[in-house]
C-alpha cells in the first residue's frame, strides 16, 4: 500500500512537472531575449539615448517585450567603440540591440569605424526620423539663420559650433552645408567635437560654444523650457505640433535638408531565431497605434523599415554618404 501511494505520488508529480514544462514552452518564444539590452553609443542625454528609450518604452507599452530592457551607455569614437565591441567581441549576442542614426552611416562611409563596414552587422529596424537643426542659447544675439550667416561671413572663426561628433560627422556636415549655402568655406569655421548630443547641449547652455548642431528631437525639453532658441530646422517643410513655429532653413533662403533616422542593429553572428524574434516584435510594435503616440511624444516622425528592407536602405544610403563626403574633401572608405 505504501509503495503504491508513493509511486502514485511520484507519477502525479512527474505529470505536473511535464505539464508545467509544456506551459513554459508555450509562453517562452523561440529566440526571445533573456536579458534584453539596448546599447546607446554615447553618454546619456543625446540622440542615441533617445533612440534606446524609444525601444524600451515602445516594446514594453505595446506588450511586445515582457522583460525589462536595460539601456547601456557606451561612448567612444562617436559609435565606433560600440560597433567594434559588437562585431569583434560579442557578435552572437541575441539579447543586445545597438542604436544607430544617419550619423552612424556617415561615419561608416568615411571609414571611422576602423576595418568594419555597413556589411558587418545585421540591420534590424528603423523606427522614426527627425531632422537636423542649429540652435543657440536663448540669450544669444543671433535671432535667425541670416544673423548666423552674416556673423560667419564677417568672421568665420568668431562663431564656435559644437556637436556630438568630429569634423566630417553628420552634425558637422549639416552646418558645413549651411555655411556653403551662405558662401562661407566650412573649413574656416570653429568646430568643437563633443561626445554626444547631450554634452553639446550642455555646452551651449553654459555658453561654452555659440551654436549647437544636433537633431531637433534632442531639443524638445530645452525648447519647452525656453533655454534654447532653434534658428532653423533642416526639414523640407515646417514640422507639426509644438515645433510648428520653428522656421526651416529653406524658408530663410538656405537650401539645406538633413533627415536623421533612428534605428537599431545587431551583431553579425546573431542567430536567425533571435534576429527574427526582434524583427517580428518590432514589426508588431510599429503597427500598434500606441507606438505612434510614443514616437510623436518624442518629436519623431514615422520612418519604418525592418530586416532586409532596412539592409538595402543602409547600403544605398551609405554609398550616397560616400559621394557627399567627397564633395567636402572628406576621407571615405
Amino acid at each position: 500500500m505504501f509503495r503504491k501511494s508513493t509511486t502514485a505520488a511520484i507519477s502525479l508529480a512527474a505529470l505536473a512537472a511535464l505539464a508545467l514544462s509544456g506551459c513554459n514552452k508555450d509562453t517562452a518564444e523561440a529566440g526571445e531575449p533573456k536579458k534584453p539590452e539596448c546599447i546607446a553609443p554615447a553618454k546619456p542625454g543625446g540622440g542615441f539615448d533617445l533612440t534606446c528609450k524609444l525601444a524600451q518604452t515602445g516594446l514594453k507599452d505595446t506588450g511586445q517585450l515582457k522583460k525589462p530592457m536595460r539601456v547601456t551607455y557606451m561612448p567612444g569614437g562617436v559609435g565606433a567603440v560600440a560597433f567594434n565591441k559588437i562585431v569583434a567581441n560579442d557578435p552572437a549576442n541575441g539579447d543586445a540591440i545597438v542604436a544607430f542614426s544617419t550619423g552612424s552611416l556617415l561615419n561608416l562611409a568615411q571609414g571611422k569605424f576602423g576595418q568594419y563596414t555597413e556589411k558587418d552587422v545585421r540591420w534590424l529596424a528603423a523606427v522614426g526620423t527627425d531632422y537636423g537643426m542649429v540652435a543657440v542659447n536663448a540669450e544669444s544675439p543671433l535671432k535667425n539663420l541670416n544673423d548666423l550667416a552674416e556673423a560667419l561671413k564677417k568672421d568665420p572663426k568668431s562663431i564656435s559650433f559644437g556637436a556630438g561628433g568630429s569634423v566630417g560627422g553628420q552634425d558637422w556636415l549639416q552646418t558645413a552645408m549651411m555655411a556653403k549655402a551662405a558662401g562661407v568655406n566650412p573649413k574656416d569655421m570653429t568646430y568643437v567635437a563633443l561626445e554626444g548630443g547631450g554634452e553639446a547641449v550642455t555646452a551651449v547652455l553654459g555658453n561654452h560654444i555659440n551654436v549647437v548642431s544636433a537633431g531637433i528631437a534632442e531639443m524638445g525639453p530645452h525648447i519647452e523650457s525656453g533655454k534654447i532658441r532653434v534658428l532653423a530646422v533642416f526639414s523640407p517643410n515646417r514640422l507639426e505640433g509644438k515645433l510648428k513655429d520653428i522656421p526651416t532653413a529653406k524658408e530663410q533662403g538656405f537650401d539645406v535638408e538633413w533627415p536623421v533616422i533612428r534605428g537599431y542593429y545587431m551583431g553579425p553572428k546573431v542567430s536567425d531565431e533571435s534576429f527574427n524574434w526582434w524583427k517580428n516584435h518590432f514589426d508588431a510594435m510599429l503597427k500598434d497605434p500606441k507606438f505612434a503616440d510614443i514616437r510623436a511624444g518624442r518629436d519623431l516622425l514615422p520612418f519604418e523599415l525592418t530586416g532586409e528592407e532596412l539592409q538595402q536602405y543602409v547600403v544605398k544610403t551609405t554609398d550616397e554618404m560616400r559621394a557627399l563626403s567627397k564633395e567636402f574633401d572628406l576621407n571615405t572608405k
